[in-house]
């Protein structure tokens, strides 16, 4: 699909500035677990999230940002194997606050590295992370950024230019052979996410752990106007993340090749199948004649759980 010079390719909205769509995306790495880590800060103000298994039952976010500022983005948390793709997709820089050895070599390896990757693992620091106290707050959860220090340190590499992110595709109106489906639980085994359908404001509501879920600096619930539920290859590799009940192992997300995928928009269900045939491709989504199924415009949370996983929908 493409799109005019003043409507974001993330999300189908015109923007206000243009000229927030002539800088790259960032990728950056947020927490969401314990869940002292919450309200994260800034998730309202992404375009795209991906909430993934990270290791123990445990998830965590990917969000990915172009048309909005976040002054504060966080906590900060390690990468993991699922970010050699996610950048790549949307041809992103990538933030995050280090990673185990196994998941830093495959980054060291990776054709991002080293321009487009933001961590202390390579050497950043402060002002661009910035460590932010608070009571209860283990060390490892105090790590934030901001948008704007991402991008002036994406423009002195030389590399905030737009990019040509074509690929996803909008319409007002949902197609036709929708099911309703007004609430849609995701239950992750550590931290379960539930989506209910506001039909006043038009977006999902969004829930974590049974309690609603806030964005720290609006003090306001997560909403999106898509919820894409990616059925994908989950992978334990030999990549040890941490020894926590006798150790845990890096998970591979496979989300290449094509999977069945279930799209949540406008309180409806739709059924079909995403492919990502190209390491620069992004995810698209077709349905069973081969027509692509249009999101709704504004923002979308992907949610990406193993081939067999069992998600719950209530009409």
């Amino acid at each position: 699909m493409d799109f005019p010079p003043d409507v974001n390719p993330l999300t189908g909205e015109k923007v206000e500035d243009v000229r927030v769509l002539e800088r790259r995306p960032l990728a950056i790495k947020i927490s969401n677990s314990p869940p002292i880590v919450r309200p994260q800060a800034g998730l309202s103000f992404a375009d795209l999230v991906f909430e993934h298994y990270a290791e123990g039952g445990v998830t965590r976010f990917t969000a990915v940002f172009l048309g909005h500022d976040a002054e504060k983005v966080g906590s900060i948390r390690s990468g993991r194997l699922i970010d050699l793709e996610i950048p790549a997709m949307y041809k992103a820089m990538f933030a995050y606050s280090g990673s185990s050895g196994g998941v830093k070599e495959r980054i060291r390896n990776a054709d991002f590295f080293p321009d487009r990757v933001i961590s202390p693992d390579f050497g950043v620091g402060a002002p661009v992370f910035v460590r932010i106290p608070a009571e209860g707050k283990a060390f490892e959860h105090t790590l934030f950024t901001s948008t704007q220090a991402l991008w002036q340190l994406t423009e002195q590499r030389g590399l905030n230019q737009r990019q040509d992110l074509r690929g996803m595709v909008f319409s007002e109106s949902p197609p036709a052979g929708g099911q309703p489906a007004r609430y849609v639980e995701i239950p992750y085994a550590a931290s379960p996410a539930a989506w209910e359908y506001d039909e006043a404001l038009g977006k999902y509501r969004r829930f974590t752990d049974g309690q609603v879920h806030t964005d720290e600096l609006t003090g306001e619930q997560l909403t999106a106007a898509n919820v894409i539920v990616v059925y994908a290859n989950h992978v334990e590799t030999d990549i040890l993340e941490d020894m926590v009940g006798g150790g845990h192992y890096s998970i591979e997300i496979q989300i290449w090749g094509e999977g069945p995928v279930t799209i949540f928009r406008d309180g409806l269900m739709f059924q079909g199948v995403w492919k990502r045939w190209a390491r620069e491709e992004m995810l698209t989504f077709w349905d069973a004649q081969g027509n692509p199924i249009p999101l709704k415009p504004g923002n979308s949370w992907f949610q990406l759980v193993p081939l067999d996983f069992q998600i719950r929908v209530t009409e």
